[in-house]
This record gives structure tokens, sequence and C-alpha cells, in this order.
């Protein structure tokens, strides 16, 4: 059996320490100021100012980004230019790569993507947010009605930083039973900054649902989350209502910026808050 640390030459990822005022400021900034912008404003500064990483001058950002981010020298070999192009020609090409082989795993269950489990608990213990005048239920994020997702389910948040791989998979073989759209704000998605709720901003950025019914009739809950900078948030190929769906199957890409949530019949097995996720890792 192949394993997905074949495909990851550097697994660690640095929790910055952010002072408390600090943490407070960017806050701040991010819901009272930037969140107070309308959504459609945010949306069009971000794609105004995103634009840079589509050029082809950006392209030459690639090779120190791989130097200061990743020990492995060779860390680009591994994937390739998205939509069959032959080489990377701007920044957002290598942002969206693709892998040349997607990591093998024989468990059931594996995570959809990469990067820092930022949140973790029951759907039970988790409590109600206030976002601007409303006040929200883990069941918000993902479009549904409070009683819909079982209290004994597990609530997970993985953050994509920007030198993490950036498409979506499926968890599981199924099928998908609801996609939904939710048009929303783009507020910065940095869980340290949100220190009491790092999963704020899962609650009221747009983001896409997918629900996923497995082979024992259960359903998974994903939440595909944007963030500034985001150009869009693009579904995968053949991803519609009433699709079978395989494991590692590619549900969606961002085009920078980035959290998955899912709410999920079964608790991690060997990831808790705080540690890294490897897409196609035994969940």
């Amino acid at each position: 059996m192949s394993t997905t640390s074949e495909f990851y030459s550097d697994p660690t990822f640095t929790i910055f320490k952010v002072p408390d005022w600090r943490a407070k400021l960017y806050r701040y900034l991010s819901v009272d100021v930037w969140g107070f912008l309308p959504s459609p404003w945010q949306r069009r500064i971000s794609a105004w100012y995103s634009t840079f990483y589509t050029t082809s001058f950006s392209k030459k950002i690639i090779r120190p980004y791989i130097k200061m981010n990743y020990s492995d020298n060779d860390y680009l070999d591994k994937f390739k230019p998205p939509f069959g192009k032959e080489d990377f020609g701007s920044f957002q090409d290598f942002f969206i790569r693709e892998f040349r082989h997607l990591p093998e795993n024989e468990s059931h269950h594996v995570w959809p993507c990469e990067g820092l489990l930022c949140d973790e608990s029951k759907v039970a213990d988790l409590e109600y947010v206030k976002v601007k005048s409303d006040v929200r239920s883990v069941n918000t994020v993902f479009g549904v009605d409070r009683t819909t997702i079982p209290k004994e389910y597990t609530f997970t948040n993985v953050f994509l930083h920007n030198k993490n791989y950036h498409r979506i998979h499926s968890p599981i073989n199924g099928t998908i039973t609801r996609i939904q759209h939710l048009p929303g704000d783009l507020i910065i998605l940095r869980p340290w900054i949100y220190k009491e709720n790092p999963s704020l901003p899962a609650f009221r950025n747009e983001r896409y649902n997918v629900d996923i019914e497995d082979e024992k009739g259960r359903t998974w809950y994903l939440s595909i989350v944007g963030g500034p900078a985001v150009g869009t948030i693009e579904m995968g190929k053949n991803i519609q209502i009433g699709q079978k769906i395989q494991k590692m199957e590619e549900l969606a890409l961002f085009y920078l910026g980035s959290t998955c949530c899912m709410a999920a019949p079964l608790p991690p097995r060997f990831h808790m808050k705080n540690s890294f996720v490897e897409v196609g890792g035994t969940y």
C-alpha cells in the first residue's frame, strides 16, 4: 500500500504565536473594517488585487516561494501544471497545481484536503456564534436546518495556508445528495486571529456546501469556504446531485484562499486540533 508520506517531504506546519493584542487588531481589521464593506465590494476588490497572480511575471516568484516554504528541492516534481498545461505560466497555476499521481490509501475515510486542523469538536459541544446581528449554529456553516446534523457528528475545520495544496477531494465513496452555493463575505481566514472561535469565517464567508451519502447511508457534510483574494471556487467535473463519487475524486479547487469544514459521522482517528492533515491521509 502506498502512503501519503511519499508525497509530502515537509508535512510540518508552524502555528504562528500571535500576541493577543495583535490578534485583536487583525480581527478588528478583518471583521469590523473589511467585513463592514458590502460583500460585492469585497469580491470586486479581491478580484482586482489577485490579478497579479495570473500574470506571466508572477511565475518568477514560484521557485523562491518553494525554496522558502519546502525543504524538498524536488517538491514541484510531484505536481503538474493545471488543465493540461505544459508549464506553470503564473503563480496561480502553481497555486492550483495537480498531483501527478494521487495519494493512495486503503482506509475507507480520508482527509479531503491539506492543512492545519484548526477546529475539531462534537457538534453538540459547539457554541453558537454571533455574526453581525444574527446568532448562528454550526448547521449554518453547511446551510441546513439546526436539527439536520446529528449532535454526535464531529465538526472539523482545516485551514489551507497559501503554501498548501488547494484542491478538495471526496473523503469517501458515495453519492452526492446536495450542492448549495451560499454567497457571503470574504473576511480573513487565518484561524490564529480568531482565538475564541477559529471557525468564525466559515459562518459568514462565501462557500459551496456538498453532501455525500456513504455506502452505509450516512451523510458527510462538506463546506468549501473562500476568503480574500478568492477569484472563484470552481467545482470539479461531473460534480452534480445524484452523481456517484469515488474516494479522492476531485470536488473543487480554489483560486487563492480557502478553508474546508466537514461534519462527519466519525471522529478523526489520528489527528487532533492544531495538527497537520494531509489530503488522502487516513481520517
